[in-house]
C-alpha cells in the first residue's frame, strides 16, 4: 500500500490511501466471476442397489474418469439437485433388466428427454443386440455390458461424453454370425447351388423331362439344359439319373422337396 499526503488549502494534511496492487479488481468485476464459483459437472451413477453403485462409483473415481461421480439411488434424486450440481454425464445401471420392458423403454426415453445434451449410457446384464438397438432408439449414447471390465466402462463414458456412441463389439459380432448363419441354411442344398438351379434339381429328382421343367419354371429348354451341365459339372455326375442318385444322397433332408407335388 502506499500513502499519499497532500494538504488541504488550510495546510492541515490528509492522508488518501491509494492501491497499487497489480490486476485489482474493481466490484463489477468481481460480481461477473461470481459463476466461476457453480460446481464443475459430474458424472451421475444412478442404481437403487446401494452396495452396487457405491462399488461402480468408488471404481470410477479411482480411474480418473476427469470429472466428480455421485452415486445415487433413482433419476428422480438427480431432478432433484441438478441445478444445484450439473451433469455431464449420467450412467443408469439396469441391472437385468430389459430395455424392452414397456416401463424401462417409458423411463428410459424420459431421461433422455431430461438430460437433453447431457450424454445417457446404459450399463446392463443382458448382451443380445435386440436390447442394445431398442436402447439406442431410446436415445441413449452407449450400452455397456456388466461382462466388460472398468477400463472399458471408463472409455465407453469417455467416447459418449465426446459425442460418440458406445455399443459393445462382441455383441455385434455376434448379430453377424448369426445373421451370417441364418443366411446360409435359407440358401438351398447348403448353398452348393443357385436358387434356379436347386429347383432344377429337385425336378430331376422327381423324373421330369427337360420340356416340362421349361414349362413349370418359366423357362427356355435350352436354358434348361445348360443348368443340367452346370450341375452335372458341379456333382462330376454324367447323367441326369446320377444327379438324382447323388442329390438324394448328399441332401437327404431336403428330399421332401422330390414329394412336394
Amino acid at each position: 500500500m502506499e500513502n499519499i499526503l497532500r494538504k488541504t488549502d488550510n495546510s492541515v494534511p490528509v492522508f488518501r490511501h491509494k492501491s497499487i496492487i497489480s490486476g485489482a479488481h474493481t466490484s463489477k468485476e468481481i460480481s461477473t466471476d461470481a459463476n466461476a464459483d457453480m460446481a464443475e459437472p459430474a458424472l451421475f451413477v444412478i442404481d437403487s442397489r446401494t452396495l452396487d453403485r457405491e462399488c461402480l462409483a468408488q471404481s470410477l473415481r479411482s480411474h480418473d474418469i476427469g470429472m466428480p461421480v455421485i452415486a445415487i439411488g433413482s433419476f428422480e434424486e438427480w431432478l432433484a439437485q441438478k441445478q444445484k450440481q450439473p451433469a455431464g454425464a449420467v450412467l443408469i445401471n439396469i441391472g437385468g433388466q430389459k430395455v424392452s420392458d414397456p416401463n424401462m423403454t417409458s423411463h428410459l426415453r424420459r431421461v433422455v428427454s431430461e438430460c437433453g445434451s447431457v450424454p445417457v449410457v446404459i450399463l446392463a446384464d443382458k448382451e443380445d443386440m435386440s436390447q442394445i438397438l431398442k436402447a439406442l432408439e431410446c436415445g441413449v449414447h452407449g450400452y455397456i455390458p456388466t461382462s466388460v471390465g472398468i477400463d472399458v466402462c471408463v472409455e465407453a463414458i469417455r467416447l459418449a461424453m465426446a459425442g460418440g456412441t458406445f455399443v459393445p463389439a462382441s455383441s455385434v459380432l455376434a448379430m453377424r454370425h448369426a445373421a451370417e448363419a441364418g443366411t446360409q441354411e435359407t440358401r438351398p442344398m447348403g448353398g452348393m447351388f443357385t436358387q434356379r438351379q436347386a429347383e432344377v434339381v429337385n425336378a430331376l429328382r422327381r423324373g421330369k423331362a427337360n420340356k416340362i421343367i421349361a414349362y413349370e419354371l418359366n423357362l427356355r429348354e435350352s436354358t434348361v439344359k445348360v443348368h443340367i451341365r452346370n450341375i452335372m459339372k458341379k456333382l462330376k455326375a454324367t447323367n441326369r439319373t446320377e444327379v438324382a442318385y447323388m442329390i438324394n444322397d448328399l441332401f437327404p433332408s431336403e428330399s421332401g422337396f422330390a414329394d412336394a407335388d
